[in-house]
């Protein structure tokens, strides 16, 4: 919405994200990673959405345990990070 300008409700997509940081921010609390004890599939699928979060104005800050995932993805040998989007940079 914010880099495309998507015609959604901003205010309720900040929410449901929100929400949904709420359960993975208790989920990984308990562990490492999403599904196992090492990266899956599911960790690189979500990483790119959640990583870049903040530029759709949702703040990663509430999250220690989603901004400790993030951490150790960016750790992963090889791992190359997605630029800020153009429009925010």
């Amino acid at each position: 919405m914010t880099v495309f300008g998507a015609p959604f409700d901003h205010e309720q997509a900040i929410a449901r994200a929100h929400a949904l940081f709420a359960v993975m921010e208790s989920h990984l609390d308990q562990r490492q990673y999403l599904v196992e004890e090492r990266l899956t599939l599911a960790d690189i699928a979500g990483y790119s959405y959640i990583a870049h979060a903040p530029e759709g104005g949702v703040s990663l800050s509430p999250y220690p345990a989603i901004r400790g995932w993030l951490a150790r993805i960016e750790a992963e040998p090889g791992f190359v990070g997605m630029a800020t989007s153009p429009v925010l940079a």
